[in-house]
């Protein structure tokens, strides 16, 4: 059955009426008979009078109001038919359930609610989940739903999922579900190969129907040493579940060191500051190009290298310094601010060069005014400032500092504004990298994504200038031995700035050594 889908209305019937009830007692007690029944006849009797009595209790539902077709499905589903599937489920009607089961176990599957064009979102959207979201994932929905089926302050529930909803966006409905309502009990994170045709990070939830104020523990098993389960009781850390923060496994410490993180550091998001994805250009084939492309539309047109501007990909981002690939952004922007988009009639090797891509450029769906021009770019003028660049995926920070004129594809982010060299410091420490594997979203494969939503909740201390100082000596530091050798051994450095950022959030040495 699907378990996701009650038959429509059926919450507005009246169900208690003379008729209805007796029909559903004789089905129970008939049910009861066949259960019993010891002979090959016998039992086929009883499945003849089961069809007869759901056509008749169809008949007498629709009357009440169910509508037709929904009528239909109780009279066409054979409890009886081992192979038998229903796009409904009623717990009461097909198990004699109505007050809710002991408990509820199972491993539902992972599905985006957006693939497939969206049949799923569709199908499920009108069915009253407090935890749908767009974006999300059709296991979440399995979760409300378990609850749902629950009996009610002694019921469990006992799922292995995706571990997406513990820390992704989209999981924030699933989180402040259970902070609100239930209780979880135990979180095992599974971590990354546990099971051999699983390609996601898993977990194991133990949640109890009905909110109280049970402790829940939890426990991340790929940071233990002992990978035997269940883990020693020891070795179990808590979870305090909050809906607008993501959910970790953590010991004792861990959990002191994220609370003294988030009371001494202001979230990026509240610094003045702006963070921005890569420039989308639809077509990378036509408007990236290399050296030596770029010296011949120079030198066949001089005026060309006005809109040829150098570019980053997310692999060129280093700590601290990028390694540009000599790369090049054919910049035929949409226009910006008080400058007017680019007439590519005013470039013609330009535009002969993406001549050669037309097809494919009038296809794309990221355009501009024209097939030639990018997609519109209010923050343009930022690849022009002080800045940082960072890639999506990556073990530990990756943050680039450039104070020229460069831009990024749309595979790296970019930020500007206030502090950036301090924040080239903090941003690239040992403890931030600890933080993201902690509150990011996974990629899959147990790699953390920086993406901006996570970046900016990344809180950090906000000194005053004169204090900053420190941070920004050794920052340039680095950037002067690596602008002499890329790769200069930076690491001493480094670690200085790992000691200061240890000092500046009051870690102690026990809390540095969880690090």
């Amino acid at each position: 059955a699907d378990t996701l889908m009650q038959l429509k209305a059926a919450d507005q019937l009246d169900l208690f009426r003379q008729q209805i009830e007796a029909l559903k007692t004789k089905l129970t007690e008939n049910r009861e008979r066949h259960f019993h029944a010891t002979t090959r006849p016998k039992k086929l009797a009883c499945k003849k009078k089961d069809a007869r009595l759901r056509r008749a209790l169809a008949e007498e539902l629709n009357a009440a109001g169910l509508p037709e077709d929904d009528a239909k499905k109780i009279t066409h589903w054979d409890p009886y038919d081992q192979n038998a599937k229903a796009d409904w489920f009623d717990p009461e009607y097909m198990f004699g359930i109505a007050d809710g089961f002991d408990i509820v176990i199972g491993n539902p599957p992972y599905i985006q609610l957006q693939k497939n064009r969206g049949e799923l979102r569709r199908r499920y959207q009108t069915a009253d989940f407090e935890t749908f979201a767009a974006t999300g994932d059709i296991y979440q929905l399995f979760y409300e739903k378990g609850c749902q089926l629950l009996q009610s302050t002694t019921g469990l529930l006992a799922y292995i999922t995706s571990n997406s909803w513990l820390k992704a966006q989209y999981g924030k409905s699933t989180r402040r579900y259970f902070a609100e309502q239930h209780t979880p009990l135990q979180l095992v994170e599974m971590g990354k190969d546990v099971f051999e045709n699983a390609i996601v990070d898993t977990n194991i939830l133990i949640a109890r129907h009905g909110k109280s104020d049970a402790i829940c523990k939890a426990v991340d098993i790929d940071r233990l040493p002992d990978k035997t389960f269940p883990p020693d009781e020891n070795l179990w850390g808590q979870l305090r579940p909050r809906e607008d923060k993501p959910w970790s496994a953590m010991s004792v410490i861990e959990q002191s060191i994220m609370d003294e993180m988030e009371a001494i550091g202001t979230p990026l998001k509240e610094w003045d500051v702006s963070i921005y994805r890569g420039v989308t250009t639809g077509l990378n084939d036509a408007f990236i190009i290399d050296d030596e492309t770029k010296e011949e539309l120079v030198a066949a047109d001089p005026k060309s290298a006005e809109i040829i501007k150098p570019v980053l990909r997310g692999r060129d981002i280093q700590r601290y310094q990028a390694e540009w690939a000599g790369l090049w952004l054919v910049d035929t922007h949409n226009g910006y601010d008080d400058v007017s988009a680019i007439n590519i009639e005013d470039y013609p090797t330009i535009k002969n060069h993406l001549d050669s891509f037309y097809l494919r450029l009038e296809k794309r769906q990221d355009k501009g005014k024209t097939p030639y021009n990018l997609r519109n770019c209010a923050y343009h003028e930022d690849f022009q400032k002080e800045k940082l660049f960072w890639m999506d995926l990556t073990e530990q920070g990756r943050f680039a500092y450039d104070a020229g004129e460069m831009f990024c594809v749309n595979t790296a982010f970019m930020m500007s504004g206030q502090a950036i060299k301090y924040l080239c410091a903090i941003l690239n420490s040992r403890l931030i990298t600890w933080f993201m594997r902690n509150t990011a979203l996974n990629s899959g494969m147990g790699v953390p994504r920086w993406i901006r939503s996570s970046v900016e909740t990344i809180p950090i201390p906000k000194i005053s200038s004169a204090k900053q100082r420190s941070f920004i000596r050794l920052v340039n530091r680095i950037l002067k031995a690596k602008a002499d050798d890329p790769n200069a051994d930076t690491g001493k450095l480094e670690g200085e700035i790992d000691r200061l950022v240890y000092q500046l959030y009051g870690l102690t040495e026990e809390e540095v050594e969880s690090v």
